[in-house]
Order: C-alpha cells, then sequence, then structure tokens
C-alpha cells in the first residue's frame, strides 16, 4: 500500500470515526424512510405518466375504429352507386386505419405491461416501506429505552465526574454538621458540669472549697436557727398569751433572734477551724 493509500485510508477511517460518534440513529432511520417513500412517489408519478400515455394511444385507436366503420359505410355507398372506384378507395383507408389501429394495440399492450409491472413494484415498495416504518419505530422506541436506561444507570452508580464532586460535597457536609453536633453536645456538657463558670473565674481550687464550706455552714446555720424557732414557737403557744407586748419589747426581741442566729454561725465557723 503506498503512502498515498495509506494516507486516504487513515482519513477515511477518522472521518468514520467522528461520523460515527457525530450519529443519531434515529435521525438516520427517519431520513431513509423519508428517501423510501420519496422512491415510492417517483414510482406513482412514473406510473401516472405511463397510464396517460396508454390512455391517449386508446384514444387514437377509437377514432381510427371510428375511422374504419365511416370508410365501411363509404364503400358500401360507393357499391351502391355502381363506383367501385370510390368503394376502392375507402377501402384501401379503411385498411390503413386498420393497420394503424393494430399496432396502436400492439403499443397498449406493451404499455399495459409496462403498467402491471410498475404497480407490482410499487405495491412490493409500499410493503418494504411499511414493514420498514414498523421496524424504524421498533428501533427507535429500544434506542430511546437504551438511552434512557444508560442515563437511569450513570445517575444510580454516579459513575460520572458530577456525580463524584456531589458525593464528596454530601461526605463534607456530614462531616461538618458531625463535628458542629459534637461541638454543641460538649458545650451544653460543661455548661451543665459548671465548668464555663470555673474556667471564667480568677479562684483557685482552695478558694472554690472554701467558698462551698462557707456556703453550707451558713445553710447549717440556718437551718438551726429555723428548728429553734419552730421550738421556741411551740412553747409560746403552750403558755397563755400575754394581753399586750410593746414596741421596745418587739424590738428587743428581734435583736435577740439576730444575735441568736449570728452566735450559731460563729459557732459553726469555729467549729470547723478547730477541725
Amino acid at each position: 500500500m503506498g503512502i498515498l493509500s495509506r494516507t486516504s485510508y487513515v482519513i477515511r477511517s477518522k472521518i468514520n470515526s467522528v461520523l460515527n460518534r457525530a450519529e443519531d440513529p434515529t435521525e438516520t432511520l427517519d431520513y431513509s424512510y423519508e428517501q423510501m417513500r420519496d422512491q415510492l412517489q417517483q414510482v406513482k408519478r412514473g406510473i401516472a405518466d405511463l397510464t396517460t400515455q396508454k390512455k391517449r394511444l386508446e384514444m387514437q385507436k377509437k377514432r381510427l375504429e371510428e375511422n374504419v366503420e365511416k370508410h365501411n359505410d363509404q364503400a358500401r355507398t360507393a357499391v351502391q352507386q355502381d363506383r367501385e372506384d370510390l368503394a376502392r378507395r375507402a377501402l384501401e383507408k379503411k385498411k390503413t386505419k386498420m393497420n394503424q389501429i393494430e399496432d396502436l394495440e400492439r403499443q397498449i399492450s406493451k404499455l399495459q405491461s409496462q403498467q402491471d409491472s410498475l404497480i407490482d413494484q410499487k405495491d412490493e415498495l409500499q410493503n418494504r416501506i411499511e414493514e420498514f416504518r414498523t421496524k424504524k419505530e421498533t428501533m427507535k422506541a429500544r434506542h430511546e429505552a437504551a438511552k434512557a436506561s444508560s442515563t437511569v444507570s450513570e445517575a444510580m452508580t454516579a459513575t460520572g465526574e458530577e456525580f463524584e464532586d456531589v458525593g464528596r460535597a454530601i461526605e463534607r457536609a456530614e462531616e461538618q454538621t458531625e463535628d458542629m453536633e459534637a461541638r454543641a453536645a460538649a458545650l451544653d456538657e460543661l455548661q451543665e458540669s459548671g465548668a464555663f463558670e470555673d474556667v471564667l473565674s480568677d479562684k483557685d481550687n482552695i478558694d472554690r472549697e472554701l467558698e462551698e464550706l462557707s456556703t453550707d455552714s451558713g445553710v447549717e446555720a440556718e437551718l438551726e436557727t429555723l428548728r429553734s424557732e419552730v421550738g421556741g414557737g411551740s412553747e409560746a403557744d403552750a403558755e397563755p398569751e400575754p394581753e399586750s407586748v410593746d414596741e421596745e419589747e418587739l424590738e428587743d426581741l428581734e435583736a435577740d433572734v439576730d444575735n441568736t442566729e449570728i452566735d450559731a454561725e460563729l459557732e459553726e465557723l469555729q467549729e470547723e477551724e478547730n477541725a
């Protein structure tokens, strides 16, 4: 194979490859179907033209047959009038017309045969076109179904780059969401445990423990005071109720109560220090 032949072969191969990628099978089938329909129309026009020619010959034959009858009548009239010369001439014209009629009949017969053949070809072509149309629609349906199936398969398997990017984006979003949820849960846990207060406070552990002890001591002292008040109230209920109390006595009573609470708290603090 020469250089030019190989180059031509490579070029044709490249062109065919490009055409195959760009070709839409459904469009090709539709185009082929239209081409076949155009051929059918041409055959029908050919049949119509041939039939027209045959009809013209048949009309010409009919006129010749009328002339034959007329010449036959002329010859009969001439014989009746003893004009053999005129009768002979009429018969000669009759013979000429009859020869023409025979020739026309042969041509008409030939055209009829051609017409019958074209009609058969037209019917066969029309049947093929109908079969091709059925196959074409079937192939188009199969092609569209295969195309749809391929698209769905690609979407389900996420083989395309776009679907891969979407998958990675979803993974990143899930990771970020999980991180935020974990952080929120951790903050809630620290808030409930009071760790934030410890972090924001400038006190050390000893200060916090002393505050807790002081708070507990204050609570115990108040509780003891309440017990004393409740006990004193019961004894007061048992004794007869005085008729009247001066305001100064009430102030002294309140002062005594306050001093009692304070003394109780001091005693608690001293006991804790001694312990």
